[in-house]
């Protein structure tokens, strides 16, 4: 009787110590990814950006918005003239900015399309001090959607967005309402997925670790962050939007991406069928993380314009 009850103490101090190293583990992580390295725009950015719009004969505007908690918001404006009316928004990576999304906005600009290029808060020229994966991002893109409607009046308005950029832009559709079609690359599934990701990344083992024998980690990292910051990082949860949403959607996922594995992507699609039937996925064989445009620009051009072309009407239950 008194081993047994040694050994469940030696459980019992066991299983504490275990939690607590998860908890302080959760803790960094959470902190982590709450701060990313920001990427400041470079003098070159500037020069490039410029040389973009110099090239279609147009002028590259610099705005600001003031997001809902006071943050502002900057981005790149340019638009063609005269141009087929449309509009589409590009949202950039974590630890990047708008400058990322010069080559999108160079082919789109080709087509006539005015192009808005916004730093994510706490991203690049933007105030704020955390990346939220879409959880205030969503009502940072309203403001941007709402300044374009203002300003521009466009027929459609598009978007693009990469990595994190595109699951913010998914996750968005919970409350975002009016656009015409999206194409996202490399977008998480769920915070919590891309979180099993990040785990198995640390121990060179696939994501099943994070959902096993350390999901007290992102449990603890989820928890930590809404108590800390009121950032409830549970709901960023791009599969569900797009499910629960009628906007048209283009994922687009390398099988070559060993940053945010594809498998992300086609669990988007399965959840969206028999709801948004409109969810299409190409997985370019040669791609890496966000890198199907760099494998093959003319297939990536052809794919987006033929998808935002063939969307061109946004019903109001969107």
């Amino acid at each position: 009787m008194r081993l047994l009850r040694i050994r469940l103490l030696w459980t019992a101090c066991i299983a504490a110590v275990w939690f607590a190293v998860c908890a302080i583990a959760g803790i960094v992580s959470a902190e982590w990814a709450l701060h990313p390295t920001r990427s400041i725009l470079t003098q070159d950015d500037e020069e490039r950006a410029a040389s973009v719009a110099e090239s279609h004969g147009v002028t590259l505007r610099q705005v600001e918005i003031t997001a809902n908690d006071g943050v502002i918001l900057r981005a790149w404006a340019i638009r063609p003239a005269p141009g087929n009316g449309d509009a589409v928004i590009l949202l950039h990576g974590v630890a990047s900015n708008r400058a990322g999304m010069l080559g999108p906005a160079d082919m789109l600009l080709r087509h006539g399309y005015s192009v808005l290029l916004p730093d994510a808060r706490a991203q690049g020229m933007s105030g704020g001090d955390l990346a939220t994966y879409g959880f205030l991002e969503a009502g940072d893109l309203q403001r941007w959607f709402n300044w374009l409607v203002q300003r521009q009046a466009p027929r459609c308005i598009d978007a693009i967005g990469e990595s994190m950029g595109a699951a913010q832009l998914l996750n968005s559709l919970r409350t975002v309402r009016g656009f015409c079609a999206l194409a996202a690359e490399s977008s998480f599934a769920s915070f919590r997925e891309v979180s099993y990701v990040r785990i198995g990344e640390w121990f060179g083992t696939g994501p099943w670790l994070g959902r096993t024998l350390l999901r007290p980690v992102v449990e603890f990292g989820i928890f930590y962050a809404r108590w800390r910051y009121g950032v409830d990082l549970a709901q960023e949860n791009p599969s569900q939007a797009v499910a629960a949403s009628r906007v048209p959607v283009l994922l687009i996922h390398g099988l070559l991406d060993n940053n945010i594995p594809p498998h992300n992507s086609e669990t988007i699609l399965a959840a969206s069928k028999g709801n948004n039937p409109d969810v299409s996925l190409w997985e370019p064989q040669d791609a890496g993380h966000c890198g199907a445009m760099g494998a093959d620009p003319g297939e990536f051009e052809r794919r987006v314009i033929a998808w935002f072309q063939s969307h061109q009407t946004a019903p109001l239950d969107r």
